[in-house]
């Protein structure tokens, strides 16, 4: 979203060989002010969730759990709901051997998020390949 062009005047169009709206010497793409370059106003925050807000009725909380759901099924697990006391937040001192180092924790969230990556491309692979036989088999 950083290169992505938000308004008429975003530095953005730049990049695509397009004067913005008011240009001014200065300008230069990736340097938007605007409020949808920042990373706290993207994903549910973002423009998209407000806008589907209005004609949906739904809540942040109601899309959120639409989108959980929607992965869950994706990923074939169940939608049980979450124990808001699963968790107990405490300090961890410093030097604790039962802590992995902070290097291994970081490894093992970006190996996790490669496999979910990797799986929900598979999935969708799956899917475009029964749209496909689907088609194929009404076109016969």
């Amino acid at each position: 979203m950083r290169y992505e062009p938000c308004s008429p005047a975003c530095p953005n169009w730049l990049r695509y060989g397009i004067q913005p709206k008011g240009a001014k010497a200065g300008m230069a793409p990736g340097r938007c002010r605007s409020k949808a370059h920042k990373p706290e106003h993207l994903g549910y925050a973002g423009r998209r969730v407000l806008v589907s807000r209005k004609w949906s009725n739904k809540t942040l909380t109601e899309h959120k759990q639409d989108r959980r759901t929607w992965v869950l099924e994706a990923l074939g697990k169940a939608n049980e709901p979450v124990d808001p006391h699963r968790y107990v937040w405490r300090p961890v001192p410093a030097g604790d051997a039962n802590v992995p180092s902070l290097t291994s924790r970081l490894l093992r969230s970006v190996r996790d998020r490669q496999r979910w990556r990797t799986h929900m491309a598979e999935l969708q692979a799956r899917a475009d390949g029964q749209d496909l036989s689907a088609t194929e088999g009404r076109a016969a």
